[in-house]
């Protein structure tokens, strides 16, 4: 077996292929697990990988939840020995003290790793257009650069919007630990000042160590000074895939084995898609797929969710796009017709009115839809699955037994189309590409059908 470089664990599942993806387009062989494999499993199936990944589904949880969900995930990732162990965030980096909070992760990383010096954290990511200058985190949509608190889409996120550019600031509300930035004017150093002002950063005594990174140039100096770290033993670090990104940059440059190419894939005769996304994103790309002839069905979202009326809401869906399939059709399934969309607010108040918080909405929801998508693969033999939004993403594949993901073919950054490895001989081999709302070009679920 391979020495394994990477070990990572991603707080959804979009972003966790979004990781594989980074690796394995740089000529890393990767396959992301839904959970902690072991040696044994990694021996006897995939001797010649290099990096693990995986998928998690911590961004939905509590503080509180993510502490007994992580710690033994945490835990077994040691086993595996690699140099180093990765948090994968959003590299919209959105997370609240209550909701997915990374500072949590921080907390948990220290407990683990206790002679650390100090963690790394890394959101930017210049291919996906994140990058961090001062601190302060920026993301681009439809051509232009926001600051995260100014986003269309961060800024109103439903569960955890941005109201903090900073990202020092933003994770002082989630720990007290010790937070340092390592700027732009710190990076624009040659390699050797660079890894100098680094160890200085180590002597402040602080506990957590925040890179900005606008250009390529910035990414593999900082993957140059994560590797070394874990040159002194095994090492946590947290952020994007640019942490991914940051690492293939270094690895290639010094010479470490990096030929693994993907399968790829052609065109399918349809595909399914199956969106809980209310982003502007996913609501154009729903368009433009309307336009080339997919099929559109709507989810009544209080209906499927309502424990009186789900079953059969869930049983006229699976008549609805079982129809359009058999008449050839490509569908897609969605939950909102973008931010906007009343059904969102409707929502809201159905589950206030039942003692629940609207933050359940994403676990409620996909667990429906996971459950509707098993259905409907295994009645219509669809081959090609496309799912758009994390929480509905880790719902979706549980459902249908997946252990393991591999990239077939890059489709969009952060959106590839990958096979599935599962017991089930059903879905053992089904193409699936799961995406975040904010990812994809207007005509990504086209090009998936397509296979370009």
């Amino acid at each position: 077996m391979k020495r394994l470089l990477l070990t990572y664990y991603g707080d959804d599942f979009t972003g966790s292929t979004d990781s594989m993806e980074a690796l394995t387009s740089n000529g890393f062989r990767t396959v992301l697990f839904l959970k902690a494999p072991d040696l044994e499993m990694i021996e006897n199936k995939f001797p010649d990988i290099q990096c693990v990944g995986i998928a998690g589904i911590s961004r939905s949880l509590s503080p509180d939840q993510m502490e007994r969900e992580l710690l033994p995930i945490f835990q077994k990732m040691k086993t595996l020995h690699s140099p180093l162990m990765h948090y994968k965030v959003c590299s919209t980096f959105d997370s609240s003290p209550e909701i997915g909070s990374i500072g949590k992760v921080l907390e948990l990383a220290k407990q683990i790793f206790p002679s650390q010096r100090a963690i790394p954290v890394l959101a930017g990511a210049p291919s996906l257009q994140r990058f961090t200058v001062f601190g302060n985190h920026f993301a681009k949509m439809n051509g232009v650069t926001y600051r995260l608190d100014r986003h269309p889409t961060m800024s109103r996120h439903p569960v955890t919007p941005m109201h903090e550019a900073d990202l020092r600031l933003h994770l002082k509300q989630q720990t007290s630990l010790a937070i340092t930035l390592f700027d732009v004017l710190d990076l624009q150093q040659d390699l050797q000042k660079v890894h100098e002002t680094y160890q200085n950063k180590l002597n402040e005594q602080a506990d957590v160590v925040l890179f900005d990174v606008l250009d390529e140039n910035h990414l593999e100096k900082i993957g140059s000074i994560i590797w070394k770290q874990g040159e002194h033993g095994q090492q946590f670090v947290v952020g994007s895939s640019g942490i991914q990104y940051a690492l293939a940059a270094h690895w290639k440059k010094s010479g470490i084995e990096h030929h693994y190419v993907p399968p790829g894939a052609g065109a399918a005769r349809q595909v399914l898609v199956v969106s809980g996304s209310c982003s502007p994103v996913t609501q154009h790309q729903i368009e433009i797929a309307l336009q080339h002839g997919f099929c559109g069905v709507k989810i009544p979202v209080e209906g499927l969710i309502d424990p009186s009326r789900r079953a059969d809401v869930r049983r006229e869906l699976f008549q609805q796009v079982c129809t359009q399939l058999q008449q050839g059709k490509s569908v897609i399934i969605y939950s909102a017709w973008g931010p906007d969309d009343p059904e969102i607010s409707r929502t809201k108040q159905y589950l206030q009115s039942v003692g629940m918080a609207p933050s359940e909405t994403g676990k409620l929801l996909g667990e429906q839809l996971g459950r509707l998508t098993r259905d409907v693969v295994e009645a219509m033999e669809v081959k090609r699955v496309v799912v758009a939004g994390g929480d509905t993403s880790g719902y979706v594949t549980k459902e249908l037994g997946i252990y393991g993901l591999e990239v077939l073919k890059p489709i969009a950054p952060g959106a590839p189309l990958c096979r599935c490895y599962a017991e089930g001989e059903r879905f053992d081999g089904l193409e699936l590409a799961l995406k975040s709302g904010q990812f994809g070009q207007p005509d990504y679920f086209v090009r998936v059908l397509h296979g370009n």
